[in-house]
């Protein structure tokens, strides 16, 4: 698989590099891991269907890149455009290789079971649970779980529980506002509780070749388009992980940093650091907009907006901290 760092858009960012009059400003990053296309028959191996199903493993969610154009000099596998069928092939070589994973672990388990083994019998119990949605030919994400069983659940570590996002590549003239074959797959996204973005691979190819930000902005313009189709892709990768991010703001320099949401802020200062999660104190805590509205941090401490937070604080989206810490 070719794998990408990027990164995450975030006009923020800027504004407190401004206001700090920092030096250097470093956003967060996602990495993507782009995985050729599953075919059918790649459960049981066909192309290289076991190689890519254990790429895909390792990933945190699942983007679907389905075509939605009609282009006859470029020829689809399956003869047609379809995305609804493209992506239930691969959904469905996901559900059969998850069944297959779990009708292997299922014997070893058994015998641990006959001999009183508590954690065996749980595992036993979730797994027939999640063989039975599978084979209703349904994801495993569906199957039913109370909030206590949701990380017994996660722990069967199946490619079908993992979060999903459509990617609908169109044609030019459909990058803005889509078309009827987009408007099937966000329909479809809608009903999941998927995320379901449009982007146009080859005016990203251009976007790609322009150096300068303004004529990337001269160019999306041009095209009726607020932002890049790849920044979308990011911010909606972005939500479907769950994640937010605080800031650090300094002269040397301002950085964003990512959390998954409900993160503490000692779990924040272990983001920067181990150390700074180890030996935590307290965080001195500004939120994004007095640190604006206030021109920084000494404005926000005489305006009694700093505040002194511990280890129980949860951070919150654009919280500018400064961590204590002793180890």
């Amino acid at each position: 698989p070719n794998v990408g760092i990027v990164a995450v858009p975030d006009t923020r960012l800027h504004i407190l590099g401004e206001i700090a009059q920092t030096k250097k400003e470093v956003a967060t990053q996602l990495e993507f891991v782009d995985i050729a296309g599953l075919v059918k028959g790649a459960s049981k191996g066909e192309g290289l269907g076991n190689q890519f199903l254990g790429n895909i493993r390792q990933t945190d969610a699942i983007l679907y890149v389905v075509r939605c154009f009609e282009n006859t000099d470029i020829t689809h596998v399956e003869g047609s455009i379809d995305p609804m069928r493209d992506s239930e092939i691969i959904e469905t070589e996901l559900m059969l290789a998850d069944m297959e994973s779990l009708e292997k672990r299922l014997p070893n388990l058994e015998k641990r079971a006959k001999g009183n083994d508590k954690w065996s019998i749980e595992q036993i119990g979730m797994i027939n649970r999640a063989l039975a949605v599978l084979q209703d030919g349904r994801p495993a994400r569906e199957t039913e779980v109370s909030e206590d069983e949701k990380e017994l659940l996660k722990g069967l570590q199946l490619l079908t529980t993992k979060p999903v996002m459509y990617v609908c590549n169109v044609d030019e003239d459909s990058a803005a506002e889509g078309n009827a074959f987009s408007e099937l797959v966000f329909e479809k996204a809608k009903k999941e509780g998927a995320e379901a973005v449009i982007i146009c691979a080859s005016i990203e190819e251009e976007i790609a070749q322009l150096e300068s930000d303004d004529e990337k902005k001269e160019f999306l313009e041009s095209l009726g388009l607020e932002e890049a189709g790849l920044d979308r892709v990011i911010k909606a990768g972005y939500k479907l992980l769950n994640l937010i991010t605080y800031f650090t703001a300094g002269v040397k320099e301002t950085r964003a940093w990512t959390v998954v949401k409900g993160s503490t802020a000692p779990n924040a200062a272990g983001v920067i650091h181990t150390d700074f999660e180890k030996g935590f104190i307290r965080a001195e805590t500004i939120a994004y907009d007095d640190y604006v509205a206030l021109n920084g941090e000494s404005g926000c401490k005489e305006a009694g907006k700093m505040r002194q937070e511990g280890k129980t604080y949860v951070t919150k989206d654009g919280d500018v901290y400064n961590f204590k810490f002793n180890v």
